[in-house]
């Protein structure tokens, strides 16, 4: 039976090492970024938000090591990308007993917030539980947790979600493994879904209705998916590669510099980010 309490992905989190210059460059691609928000002291972190229709990326970086912060910074002392994927918890501290009932040894929930500057000027609190897999489960090397959100309308800013680029939702997110199937095996069972077999070979792992999906390649498939764009610099094992569906293609090929006739992707601080319409 599918988890009742976590449903779908929520967000997916940008580690970097320089906040404000992943900011501009995620700007550049033609994204609305918001103002830059502080998280609760023992977070340790801030972060930029890049809102869609029911997803979202966080650009998320360290102000001060803190306990919950240090294995991003130990992440991050190696690379920078995407480090961690978040779903959406309906209620967090459900979601951890009903994670525990399946022998999974989750922790939480972690109350947090950070201020949110909103259009016009005024200010409100985006506020947050969060629970997570234990560490150790990495499927595909990525880190996994859940999101409740108690401030939706803090978040999903309207005005935040109107994109030069057309940006509308996650449609993919695509990890490097060299045993794909044992990766989406693994992943499958901590969120209690059965992966299936594209007809190229990767592995996907739905994460539930109209939410992206967790796809999971050895790196021979993944050139063969993005074909013109380098893979140098992508980890032997981690995410990758964003997939986005645009409502605006056109305008995505002008963002990214490139013919509408072509292949509309490009890489931005460590991921391999393309566009397809939708």
């Amino acid at each position: 039976m599918a988890l009742q309490h976590i449903i779908g992905l929520d967000h997916v989190v940008v580690s970097v090492r320089d906040l404000d210059a992943a900011a501009a460059a995620w700007r550049a691609l033609g994204f609305t970024v918001s103002p830059r928000g502080t998280h609760s002291p023992h977070m340790g972190s801030a972060n930029y938000t890049i809102m869609f229709g029911e997803d979202y990326l966080e650009l998320l970086g360290v102000l001060a090591p803190t306990e919950h912060n240090a294995p991003m910074r130990e992440w991050l002392a190696t690379q920078e990308g995407i480090e961690r994927a978040a779903f959406t918890a309906l209620d967090a501290a459900a979601g951890v007993a009903e994670l525990q009932a399946r022998g999974i040894a989750a922790l939480g929930p972690i109350a947090f917030g950070r201020p949110v500057e909103l259009p016009g000027g005024a200010m409100a609190e985006a506020r947050f539980n969060v629970m997570r897999w234990p560490v150790g489960l990495r499927p595909g090397g990525l880190r996994i947790f859940a999101c409740q959100h108690l401030t939706r309308e803090n978040v999903w800013v309207p005005a935040l979600q109107q994109h030069a680029n057309g940006a509308a939702r996650i449609l993919r997110l695509e990890m490097l493994t060299a045993d794909p199937a044992a990766a989406a095996a693994e992943m499958g069972a901590l969120l209690d879904q059965s992966p299936r077999q594209d007809v190229d070979g990767g592995w996907v792992v739905p994460t539930g209705p109209g939410r992206a999906d967790l796809v999971f390649l050895d790196r021979a498939i993944l050139a063969l998916r993005h074909p013109g764009i380098s893979l140098e610099g992508l980890p032997a094992e981690g995410a990758a590669a964003l997939v986005l569906g645009t409502r605006d293609y056109a305008g995505a090929a002008r963002a990214l510099g490139v013919s509408v006739d072509g292949t509309v992707a490009t890489r931005a601080t460590g991921v391999l980010l393309r566009f397809l319409a939708v």
